[in-house]
């Protein structure tokens, strides 16, 4: 298949959710009930620094870099695959891209060990979401 013809093939309503879904996670992943606190801590955020942030870039940014991988995923699933497959191919670009990159710059960098399984784990669950949403939506 071609590039053209992969982008038309494409559910793009299917990609945005998908794109969105990252923000409603990450709401929640992020929050003080579940792993915001912690990931302040090992992070070295404050939520004053936090509020200090410019929000039009931050989310902007975050949402146009999401939707990027959101097609990706789209791309990568074609027009033929389904919740199922959708599931497990969001769990292998998590579990084998994701988290290993991840790895691989938070040891140069010296992260929290915390830190990468907190930020490596949002980003699992965000894609099997993600290919749950673009692979059952047809």
């Amino acid at each position: 298949m071609d590039m053209g013809a992969a982008f038309s093939a494409i559910n793009w309503w299917a990609v945005i959710v998908a794109a969105l879904s990252a923000f409603i996670l990450g709401g929640v992943w992020y929050s003080p009930l579940m792993f915001g606190n912690a990931w302040m801590k090992v992070a070295g955020m404050t939520p004053e620094a936090v509020e200090q942030g410019n929000k039009g870039k931050i989310f902007g940014g975050a949402f146009v870099l999401t939707f990027i991988a959101a097609v990706n995923l789209a791309m990568f699933l074609g027009p033929k695959s389904d919740l199922s497959f959708g599931i497990a191919a969001g769990a292998a670009t998590g579990i084998g891209w994701i988290v290993p990159a991840f790895g691989v710059v938070y040891l140069f960098e010296l992260r929290p060990t915390l830190q990468w399984f907190i930020n490596g784990a949002y980003w699992v669950v965000t894609f099997i979401v993600m290919g749950a949403i673009i692979g059952a939506w047809h």
